[in-house]
């Protein structure tokens, strides 16, 4: 699963309360959640290269004849799509989300490319997590509701991750003393 939870509960005050952790303190858990890869970079490098070669065996015959150079631009121009849309999937796919819990502090960031990031921040007492299984541009959508806002988290995830993830959110949030 593209989830990933750092929880330092060394890091947790011994008192709860408002305002209780150190400024610059470092949260007692941080969650990272990024789309779901399924074809990494060196399976990508192999699936091109093999439909590289298979793409060249029906062009075997043509050797030799004026054939070959009606063909080529066709097989090639595949080829140079295929490679520029994995490609743009990749790059489209480069969001994380990164989740912070302090003891009265949680912030949401959204890091995606070419965006600038977008925050959110409220406080963990008064967060609620919340599971709309219909009526979400998904299924099973996962929000966070503070500070006169609600907020998507890992909507690009699969429906059993989202349902995971609301797990574990409802786990750590919200905190109470």
């Amino acid at each position: 699963m593209p989830v990933d939870w750092v929880i330092r509960p060394e890091g947790a005050p011994v008192q709860t309360g408002a305002f209780s952790h150190r400024a610059g303190a470092a949260p007692w858990a941080e969650l990272h959640v990024w789309p779901h890869r399924s074809l990494p970079k060196r399976g990508f490098v192999w699936f091109i290269g093999t439909t590289f070669v298979l793409l060249l065996v029906p062009l075997a015959p043509a050797l030799g004849s004026p054939v070959l150079w009606g063909l080529l631009p066709f097989v090639m121009g595949t080829l140079g799509l295929l490679y520029y849309f994995l490609m743009r999937s990749y790059r489209d796919g480069e969001i994380v989300e990164v989740l912070r819990i302090w003891s009265d502090h949680v912030r949401l960031d959204r890091h995606q490319r070419l965006k600038p990031p977008r925050r959110w921040e409220a406080n963990p007492h008064w967060v609620e997590v919340r599971l709309h299984p219909h009526g979400g541009p998904v299924a099973d959508y996962v929000t966070l509701r503070g500070a006169g806002r609600e907020v998507e988290i890992g909507a690009f995830l699969s429906d059993d991750e989202r349902l995971d993830l609301f797990r574990d959110l409802s786990r750590y949030l919200p905190l109470r003393g």
